[in-house]
């Protein structure tokens, strides 16, 4: 985890990302509704250049809402076009804004689930596109640690831990599980998202819509009952009726079940309000 400056990260190899990511630091000093426009019209015009994630985004839907029109997966591939180009307005915001323009923009819901919790508590998120501002604003509630993957590129690594340090105590690599659970039964809230596919060893499969066996990690159980740690879901809506607010939504402990032929799940279930 590159959390130190070093001057390697200055060779000319960098200066291509260094440019990228000061246009973005210029861009996020724009007012949020105006970068609420240049978000959604970014979105727009890449999902031209980025044919396999279209693919991709297409494919998910068809499997997911079989019953579905080819317009209507067109257009809800369009939305997550748009949602693409807010997370990275959004991910600007996260690592650049102080804290006091970040909170002008959120009113936080259930915060008293987390703040109540008399030991350590697993923060059960989602890899949403606002995931980075979302953990800005977790961080600015309570701050906690979270898991990750580090970053391939040692710039972008510093930039992103550096980012996130902001508001919250520290980052734990995902594959650090020994020191995941020593944080919860230290007293810590620690953020993880178990909404991957890891593949069939070490995974269960579960309803997920029309799907019938969609893969996930088997870690939420696992992790949980090692750690004696209750649970708790985290998520970030943008709301939709100034375009100018997000929501944060915490809610409070969710249901953990054996997977059929007793094998361990770690799929909760869940009520969102949008």
């Amino acid at each position: 985890m590159a959390q130190t400056f070093t001057h390697n990260l200055l060779h000319p190899r960098h200066w291509l990302t260094w440019s990228g990511l000061g246009l973005l630091w210029l861009l996020v000093q724009l007012p949020y509704p105006v970068l609420h426009i240049l978000g959604s019209g970014l979105g727009k015009i890449s999902r031209p250049f980025l044919k396999r994630r279209e693919r991709i985004a297409i494919r998910n839907i068809e499997l997911c809402f079989p019953e579905m029109t080819p317009f209507a997966r067109s257009q809800m591939v369009n939305k997550n076009f748009v949602s693409l180009g807010l997370g990275l307005m959004e991910t600007g915001m996260a690592w650049f804004w102080s804290d006091a323009r970040v909170k002008k923009w959120f009113d936080v819901e259930g915060l008293e689930n987390l703040t109540g919790a008399t030991r350590g508590v697993m923060v059960v998120g989602i890899h949403f596109m606002s995931l980075e501002l979302c953990g800005r604003v977790m961080g600015l509630c309570h701050p906690m640690m979270a898991t990750y993957r580090p970053h391939n590129d040692p710039l972008m690594e510093w930039v992103q831990t550096k980012g996130r340090m902001r508001s919250n105590k520290a980052m734990i690599n995902r594959r650090n599980l020994s020191g995941f659970v020593h944080a919860l039964k230290a007293g810590e809230a620690v953020w993880f998202a178990p909404d991957q596919d890891y593949g069939s060893k070490g995974s269960v499969f579960a309803p997920f819509f029309s799907v019938k066996k969609a893969a996930t990690t088997n870690g939420t159980y696992v992790l949980s009952k090692l750690a004696g740690a209750p649970l708790i879901t985290l998520s970030m809506i943008r709301r939709s009726d100034k375009k100018r607010l997000s929501h944060v939504y915490q809610q409070a402990v969710v249901r953990l079940s054996r997977g059929r032929q007793g094998r361990r799940s770690g799929l909760y279930e869940q009520d969102h309000r949008a």
